[in-house]
């Protein structure tokens, strides 16, 4: 069976994958640090690797889009989307102390990854304003500190599975901002992820436009615009190289086995431009069980 990589164990990584792959077919390794989850994939150690790189309410995971364009060359074979619920996670206050107005006042350290406050704001303001937050290398990873430590002044932000296998008692479920919070994940690899097909497909490139042709993003959108090839999502990002320079990544919906996608990337390089393929795959939807 193929080896994926992913960030856990109890993680929302762990919760998608197995939602979406199943138990049959692949083995899960758990890495505590995305960085470990690319290398593992990169090095060949697993045959594929899951990352979460976008999410409704915070956008693009910045760290892990640096890692899949800078770190390593490891295309991207899938898609698919799934719900996060956030949940409050650790041990209740001594019976009789509650505070009526706020009863989580009690609560000074939360523990989760780095992303948790943006998706959390409203209730984190409303009800742990005073506790500061201390970031750790997965949702996951807080549950299974507030474990040991058993201490009511602690507590983390993370998944209902975490809770359940860390043996950690739900405080507040779905404390997120949105009930839609939705994150996207990719599915990385050098080898093909031998999935089923899907009636949607997409494409990944980087573009990088030359410094001496003014207009060329102008240029770059007409090619895909006047095809009808919709670009769903497109963002600047700075090469690294030189201060000024960017390059844009862009997420296309189509493939390259089609006739038109092909032929706006030659167009595009005709003026100039570097055209770096990232990947063509399946996109899923999510469907619940």
């Amino acid at each position: 069976m193929k080896r994926i990589a992913i960030l856990g164990p109890s993680t929302f990584s762990e919760e998608a994958t197995r939602h979406f792959l199943g138990d049959d077919k692949f083995t899960y390794v758990s890495y505590k640090l995305i960085s470990e989850v690319f290398n593992a994939t990169a090095s060949g150690e697993t045959d594929l690797g899951v990352i979460p790189i976008e999410n409704t309410l915070e956008g693009s995971v910045h760290l892990h889009v640096d890692w899949l364009v800078h770190e390593v060359d490891l295309p991207i074979r899938a898609e698919w989307v799934f719900p996060i619920d956030m949940n409050l996670i650790g041990f209740p206050h001594p019976e009789g102390q509650i505070d009526a107005d706020n009863p989580y006042k009690h609560i000074r350290k939360v523990l989760s990854h780095h992303v948790v406050p943006a998706q959390c704001n409203r209730f984190m303001k409303r009800y742990l304003r005073d506790a500061e937050f201390e970031q750790v290398s997965s949702t996951a990873e807080g549950v299974r500190i507030v474990s040991q430590m058993k201490d009511p002044s602690v507590a983390a932000i993370g998944t209902a599975i975490a809770s359940a296998n860390y043996g950690v008692p739900m405080l507040q479920r779905e404390i997120q901002d949105h009930k839609d919070n939705m994150t996207r994940f990719l599915l990385v690899g050098k080898e093909a992820s031998e999935l089923a097909s899907s009636e949607q497909m997409k494409t990944t490139i980087l573009v990088t436009l030359p410094e001496d042709y003014p207009g060329a993003l102008h240029q770059v959108l007409s090619a895909f615009a006047w095809r009808r090839i919709n670009l769903s999502k497109i963002e600047s990002k700075p090469t690294k190289k030189k201060l000024g320079n960017y390059y844009f990544y862009m997420d296309i919906v189509g493939t390259l086995d089609s006739v038109l996608l092909p032929a706006a990337i030659q167009e595009i390089e005709a003026i100039g431009c570097q055209v770096r393929i990232l990947g063509c795959y399946p996109s899923y939807s999510y469907h619940s069980e």
